[in-house]
Parts: C-alpha cells; sequence; structure tokens
C-alpha cells in the first residue's frame, strides 16, 4: 500500500515516480523534482528507510515498497499511484543492482547474473509497460539511470556492464515505441560521490579523490538530478531517444589509483 506523509485531497500537479529513491542518486532526484513543484513517489526495497525518506522530504513525497523486477508488485504500485493522484507525468527508473566488489568471471554465478538483469533491465521494461497508458495521457516522459560502464566498463564488471549496454538499447527502442506521445531518454552517470548529503558534508572528498578524475572534478547526486529534472521539462520536448553523458569530461580510457 502507497504510504503518505500527509492526507492528500483535490487536484493534483505533475506525478512523477521514481524507483530506487531511498539513498544516493534517486534520493537527489526526488528531491530535485520536489523542488521544482513535482509530486514524487519513491520506491525502495527497504520499507523503513523508505518512509523514514519521504517523510523527510515533506508532504509532495510518498513511498511505496516496490521490487521492480516483480511484475506484480509494479502493476499494484502504478495501480496504487493512479488510484491517489489520478495521473502519472514522468517515470525515472533508478533502482539498480551495482557490482560493489567487482565479482570476477569465475565467481559470477547464473543467479547473481539474472538478478541484475532482471533489476537493471527488466525493471525499466516492466516499468514502461505499466505506466505507458498514463504517461501517454499527459505527454509524459520516461528517464532511466543507465552509467558510463556499458561503454568504458571496468574489470570485472559484466552483469553490471551487460545489464546498463541493455537499458540503452531499451531506451532508444522505448522512444521508438512511445513516440512521439512519450519521450524516453537515458543518463549515464560517470564518476558520482553518491552518498547522501549529510555524509558528503561530514567526510568532503580529498584533493587525491579529485585527482583520479580525468577533469579533476567528480560529481555529486545533484549534477545527475539537474539533467534529469531537465530532461522531465517543457524544455526538452524535442529530446528522445538519447543517452547524455554525466562524466565530468571523463575521456573513454579509465583511471585508477595506484
Amino acid at each position: 500500500m502507497i504510504e503518505l506523509s500527509t492526507p492528500s485531497t483535490g487536484t493534483h500537479g505533475r506525478v512523477a515516480l521514481v524507483t530506487g529513491a531511498a539513498r544516493g542518486i534517486g534520493l537527489g532526484i526526488a528531491a530535485w523534482l520536489i523542488s521544482e513543484g513535482w509530486q514524487v513517489v519513491l520506491t525502495d526495497l527497504d520499507r523503513e528507510r523508505g518512509s523514514k525518506v519521504a517523510k523527510v522530504l515533506g508532504e509532495n513525497a510518498w513511498f511505496i515498497a516496490m521490487d521492480v523486477a516483480n511484475e506484480a508488485q509494479v502493476a499494484l504500485g502504478v495501480a496504487e499511484v493512479l488510484g491517489q493522484f489520478g495521473r502519472l507525468d514522468a517515470l525515472v527508473c533508478n533502482a539498480a543492482v551495482a557490482d560493489p566488489h567487482n565479482i570476477t568471471l569465475e565467481s559470477l554465478d547464473l543467479a547473481y547474473w539474472n538478478r541484475v538483469l532482471a533489476v537493471n533491465l527488466s525493471g525499466p521494461m516492466l516499468l514502461a509497460k505499466h505506466c505507458a497508458p498514463y504517461l501517454r495521457a499527459h505527454s509524459g516522459a520516461i528517464v532511466n539511470l543507465a552509467s558510463t560502464r556499458a561503454g568504458q566498463s571496468e574489470p570485472d564488471t559484466e552483469a553490471y556492464a551487460a545489464s546498463k549496454g541493455g537499458l540503452l538499447a531499451l531506451t532508444h527502442a522505448l522512444a521508438i515505441s512511445l513516440g512521439p506521445e512519450i519521450r524516453v531518454n537515458a543518463v549515464s552517470p560517470g564518476w558520482i560521490d553518491a552518498r547522501d548529503p549529510a555524509a558528503r558534508r561530514a567526510e568532503p572528498l580529498t584533493d587525491a579523490d579529485h585527482a583520479q578524475h580525468p577533469a579533476g572534478r567528480v560529481g555529486t547526486v545533484e549534477d545527475v538530478a539537474a539533467m534529469v529534472a531537465w530532461l522531465l521539462s517543457k524544455n526538452a520536448g524535442f529530446v528522445t531517444g538519447q543517452e547524455f553523458v554525466v562524466d565530468g569530461g571523463m575521456t573513454k580510457k579509465m583511471i585508477y589509483s595506484e
């Protein structure tokens, strides 16, 4: 069931569904959209954390616990959004399984591979499938969060890189299938400090951290959030089927610390 921060009545403005929004880049996107007047429904697997985040974000934030790779949960969640608001204007697919420990090919089992592709690739497909009829009614937009690893993968990230590469292909295909009523684009972050704002303030990145980046600057969640917000705006009305790389000018060659 959808968890409301406050009782909701009357006519609502634009409504966005943002997956994986209880932390990191997803949280930054949700906060940015709320600052621009959006009603935002957050999803995450962690019900306790998601509920707390929604309350902190204020009266324009709501939360639904959802596994984006489970079609029944996706269908129920979208139905909850429509039942509450009567409309849906934007979908931001941020939920993902990353490779935090760089799993080697020899250690990569099929169950993990399937789960990564289910969340990172099947999830955005299922969400687009169930949201499309309602997005079309309001000339809505979809933004998928991909990754620069789809084109310049780090070692031992086969599952993650494959899923994000597939997500870019899905984005291009959806733009054709759902256009012209629904715009579909992808944002591929590069080197981003995805920690929550409090953690970034408590322990800022060092000069050595920035020195590892080819252009000397590590991005923030706000850099990505601003790009997503623009893609959902009327200012990007002619933009669809594109990948926007937010990587601070990184070259194709990754640079690693010694």
